[in-house]
């Protein structure tokens, strides 16, 4: 049984809306023109698609896209948008669900790879990836940098992000289990104030790189940005790409 909370109808009714400012071109446009450029004329798969904020996208651009989903309430989201040829939805977790047939790319998005919360499930994670991928096909992930440098000693709360439609942002870390809890609040319509929570396991990049190892994939590049921007110890997410090795 997975780690990973589960998404209810609430929260995948409201979860487009919510999450506005990743559909905008600016953030969505160069998310697929990565993607694409990667799978080329082949397959892809997405871990955890959520409402399909980028496999349908990505699929508009001609690429054969299917992907695998947790919550039942998320899936049918994306239902309403495209039908089962366009997009073929397996139910299940990243870690374990296996999908018929070789990708030439496997990717998983907005850091969602955290939402398993045991180090076991995450390596379990990376070596599905290489299950369904064809030797030379890659693997993506999309995944923040834990903010814990902002942290004087003693204390284990990050103030993440105020967004213009108040949406605040608080993020707390227990640095001996590398548990993390997101705290949002909403500023509603009608002056209330909605509280909503996501429990993460957060992960290095260095650890990412030693997970793939173990799953038998080869370390390929690594970005700030899907514009591909250099990543620095400033930087505050990572774009990681981990190649399956071709046969001889």
């Amino acid at each position: 049984m997975t780690s990973s909370e589960v998404w209810d109808e609430d929260t995948a009714i409201r979860y487009d809306a919510s999450s506005a400012e990743m559909f905008g071109p600016e953030v969505l446009d160069p998310t697929v023109d990565f993607l694409a450029d990667l799978a080329g004329s082949g397959a892809a798969l997405e871990f955890a698609v959520g409402t399909g904020r980028v496999a349908i996208p990505l699929a508009t651009r001609g690429v054969a896209v299917t992907g695998i989903e947790l919550s039942e309430p998320m899936a049918a989201q994306l239902r309403q948008k495209v039908d089962e040829t366009t997009l073929p939805v397996v139910m299940g977790d990243m870690a374990t669900t296996r999908v018929p047939g070789e990708f030439d790319l496997v990717y998983l998005v907005f850091n969602t790879i955290s939402n398993l919360r045991t180090q076991a499930e995450q390596v379990e994670c990376f070596r599905n990836a290489a299950r369904h991928l064809k030797p030379g096909g890659r693997f993506v992930i999309e995944l923040w940098v834990p903010a814990i440098r902002r942290m004087p000693p003693g204390q284990s709360v990050v103030p993440m992000s105020m967004g213009e439609n108040g949406h605040l942002v608080f993020d707390t870390y227990n640095l001996a289990t590398q548990a993390c809890t997101s705290h949002h609040y909403f500023h509603e319509a009608d002056g209330t104030t909605r509280y909503g929570s996501g429990n993460f396991r957060y992960i290095w990049p260095a650890e990412c790189d030693l997970m793939a190892q173990l799953a038998g994939l080869e370390f390929e590049a690594r970005y700030a940005d899907w514009h591909r921007a250099p990543f620095t110890s400033d930087s505050d997410s990572h774009i990681s790409v981990w190649r399956k090795p071709a046969t001889s």
